[in-house]
């Protein structure tokens, strides 16, 4: 799927229309997960028709269909790499410096 080109609100549909396929194949209701994740069953019927949502929400849900797991692939950990590691001597950087780099993509 190419989310790059997706609206926010498609994106949001197609993670609703995900997590009520992982709800239904696991056959539990709305219900049953709203009471399982500690929230409203308003927020599991939002989160399935795509609407905007509380990451929070996000991760009682996901915890409730054991899916946590499934947080690495969402969004990896980039480390540090080597160069920004030799730069910093040892020490995690902390802030973007702002200045924006530029990019040569072979192009005269």
């Amino acid at each position: 799927m190419d989310y790059i080109v997706m609206s926010d609100k498609a994106i949001l549909e197609e993670l609703g229309s995900r997590l009520r396929r992982q709800r239904l194949n696991q056959d539990i209701t709305q219900m049953e997960l709203a009471e399982k994740a500690g929230v409203g069953r308003t927020l599991i019927k939002k989160m399935e028709q795509g609407e905007d949502f509380m990451i929070a929400g996000l991760l009682r849900v996901m915890r409730a269909l054991n899916l946590l797991a499934q947080l690495d692939n969402f969004l990896p950990d980039p480390g540090i790499s080597p160069i920004q590691l030799a730069r910093l001597q040892g020490r995690e950087r902390q802030r973007a410096s702002g200045e924006k780099k530029s990019v040569n993509n072979g192009e005269s």
